[in-house]
């Protein structure tokens, strides 16, 4: 393996100068990018327990663990061989191990067509596949998965096209002020902006009757062909015929399995019509360079891109990005899903704690929509396995936890988070009853730059973390990279991912990672191109991210089930309210509308000021060394977020029921803050969101009740 790596590194010092040209700053698919002025901070120091964890880790055992879980078949529902892997890696280094199943709907694709007729009668058909690579093997293997969206409708539609932009609502109401035939249409959109799903639903909601998604090399910045960057596999350039795959669930309503919302799946639950959140259009995926023709058959027909006026609806093809229609210009396209009720399989480790009545959770999703998914998901995958093995050492030593750990390898995430949700589902009472954090690591490295999204309790011991992991064998720490990446900045959790389940059951939750930074090599995201070849020559290829990530990871798990009183600031959540409340009076102030906030502002002073008392609370606790008083603060820490999730759910989606932040509702992945007042006030429903403003407060009063002393 040793040799393996060392080969890895040379391969990747020759692709250097294949782009050199290339060296710029780029916008980069992560929020966060904000490279600031490089710094030095001093490491922090560990304790002898920290030190078995962290020296514990090898990148060596890393890439092996990778190698195995991208080199298997293990599209959601399918691989049951590779949750056992799991669980015994588990169950070798110590742990409780289980491997528990739910029966959910899937979809599975059978075929699908897509063909472009010119007005003359000459015709263009798009490949609909990825090209195979003799340097990538699983790129060839006779199982590889064709290019499909998830949660698809089957059908077929003939009819001439129109290009939407990101096909976010904003996008069809500037085409319907510009006058532009949507009815009776088919939608070409590229990814971007909102979930995949919503660019379906929205097509779907303008009369439109099919839909075609394609990735832009606007998405990659000057990482292009076009700037001189060979494409891969031979440099870091966007391979032309890589696709997007990708669930088109509608995740802004609800996820996990369409026909058991808000209850877990068997084989005997009752289900429910699915159509609530799943397209009735078909709906394809396409490379860039199968784009390209539909694209120049709009020129000069319809509104000129430029003239469209929308933020990023032009992208970097050579091409107007006209609206369209074409005259004559017609696609025929079909799509045929198998429609299933499987298993999926969920496995369960634990280390039971002294504390019963706390409780920690990793988690990671193993499921993947190619053979590979070396980034996505399968590096978290590998770090979480190193991670159990990592504890391991430290139960050899005969060490427990103050709380239960618990780690999760979930099953169909990408469908729409549906593993972990029916897990949650099954689980809440327990999960009420003891969760204090939920820690989620889906892309654990697609590059070197580390990001972090975090409930505000968590963002201190994040911080603090960070400082003890040195960073990618430098003498710089992850805290370094991390503020040089982000600006300093911990983003808001939205949804996308696992952690989502737990949010919106009143759990403070975490999603951390490393990508790509400006000057990096393109990340296939949900392509074949995601493989152990890729990450080993481009994204991270002497896992080093991985290793890091994993030290860090560890860390922050064992400062959270090991302290005495928890390390979460809940003072925090009053500054982040703060913040969130200026940008809703922002958002007021920018309408010719008005709304009384008056409930609301009096609650987050209230909330305010019994910070100060659980703060005391704690205090006292430490300097009197007493146990109970330390017990009834964790307590309080580990409960006040129940609150916010205390007034049932947002409008037309009740699954989402945190009322400080959620997936907005055209976006599917960005959070809303303060989302029932701020959405419904933008809506035009200024009833519904003074309803909203009362309920909120109503919650964070509920949560300062249980703060207060």
């Amino acid at each position: 393996m040793l040799g393996r790596i060392r080969a890895q590194v040379f391969a990747t010092l020759l692709t250097v100068s294949l782009c050199r040209a290339c060296a710029r700053g780029r916008e980069f698919q992560h929020d966060h990018v904000n490279l600031a002025k490089r710094e030095i901070t001093p490491l922090s120091p560990l304790n002898p327990e920290e030190k078995i964890l962290v020296d514990s880790i090898s990148n060596v055992s890393i890439s092996d663990w990778s190698h195995y879980y991208t080199h298997g078949y293990h599209v959601a529902g399918t691989n049951k061989t590779m949750a056992d892997w799991t669980a015994d890696r588990w169950r070798e280094s110590g742990w409780n191990t289980s491997v528990v199943s739910y029966n959910v709907y899937l979809n599975y694709p059978v075929n699908k067509s897509l063909t472009l007729t010119y007005a003359n009668g000459s015709t263009f058909h798009p490949l609909l596949e990825e090209e195979v690579l003799d340097v990538d093997d699983t790129t060839g293997y006779p199982n590889r998965v064709p290019t499909f969206h998830g949660y698809s409708a089957s059908g077929s539609a003939e009819a001439e096209f129109v290009y939407v932009g990101r096909g976010q609502q904003d996008d069809f109401n500037r085409l319907k002020e510009l006058g532009v035939p949507l009815e009776g249409k088919i939608a070409l959109s590229r990814y971007g902006g909102p979930f995949r799903g919503l660019k379906v639903k929205n097509a779907q909601a303008n009369g439109m009757i099919g839909a075609i998604i394609f990735t832009d090399t606007d998405e990659d910045g000057n990482v292009t062909e076009a700037n001189g960057c060979a494409p891969y596999p031979d440099g870091p350039a966007r391979n032309p015929s890589s696709v997007q795959r990708g669930s088109v669930q509608y995740l802004s309503t609800y996820p996990g399995d369409p026909t058991t919302p808000g209850y877990p799946s068997r084989k005997d639950s009752p289900r429910a019509d699915r159509t609530a959140v799943m397209p009735k259009i078909p709906s394809l995926p396409i490379s860039y360079a199968d784009a390209i023709p539909l694209l120049a058959a709009l020129d000069g027909h319809g509104v000129d891109g430029e003239a469209v006026n929308r933020t990023r609806w032009a992208g970097a093809l050579n091409v107007t990005y006209s609206t369209g229609p074409a005259p004559g210009a017609k696609i025929s396209m079909s799509n045929l899903m198998r429609d299933e009720y499987t298993d999926i399989w969920n496995t369960i480790a634990v280390i039971n704690g002294t504390n019963a009545d706390e409780t920690i959770i990793i988690g990671n999703h193993r499921d993947a929509w190619i053979l590979g998914g070396a980034a996505d998901p399968n590096s978290g995958s590998a770090i979480v396995v190193e991670l159990a093995r990592a504890f391991g050492k430290l139960l050899d030593r005969g060490w427990r936890p103050k709380r239960n750990i618990v780690l999760c390898s979930w099953d169909a995430e990408e469908y729409g988070l549906v593993g972990s949700t029916e897990w949650v589902e099954e689980y809440v009472p327990w999960l009420t009853e003891t969760a204090v954090s939920y820690l989620n690591i889906d892309v654990g490295a697609s590059g070197a730059w580390p990001y972090i999204d975090a409930t505000p309790e968590l963002h201190a011991i994040t911080i603090d973390v960070m400082k003890k992991v040195p960073w990618m064998d430098t003498d710089r720490t992850m805290y370094d990279a991390w503020v040089e990446f982000t600006g300093g900045t911990l983003g808001v959790l939205g949804s996308g991912s696992d952690y989502t389940a737990f949010v919106h059951n009143g759990i403070g939750s975490i999603d951390l990672g490393a990508s790509g930074g400006p000057d990096d090599a393109v990340y296939h995201y949900h392509s074949n191109y995601d493989s152990y070849h890729w990450m080993s020559t481009y994204g991270d290829p002497e896992f080093l991210a991985h290793k890091y990530i994993a030290k860090y990871l560890s860390l922050l798990t064992y400062n959270l089930a090991t302290h005495d009183i928890l390390p979460l600031d809940v003072s925090n959540w009053a500054t982040q309210m703060e913040i969130y409340y200026a940008d809703l009076e922002n958002t007021i102030a920018s309408t010719a509308d008005t709304l009384d906030l008056t409930p609301l502002r009096t609650a987050l002073d209230d909330f305010t000021l019994r910070t100060t008392e659980i703060e005391t609370l704690e205090t006292q606790a430490r300097t009197r060394g007493d146990e109970d008083l330390a017990t009834l603060v964790n307590h309080k820490k580990r409960d006040f977020q129940r609150a916010f999730v205390s007034q049932g759910g947002l409008p037309g989606r009740e699954f989402y029921q945190h009322l400080i932040f959620a997936p907005g509702l055209d976006t599917g992945y960005a959070p809303t803050t303060f989302p029932g007042i701020t959405e419904a006030f933008l809506a035009g429903n200024v009833s519904v969101a003074a309803e909203f403003v009362k309920k909120t407060a109503d919650a964070i009063l509920v949560a300062s009740d249980i703060i207060r002393t």
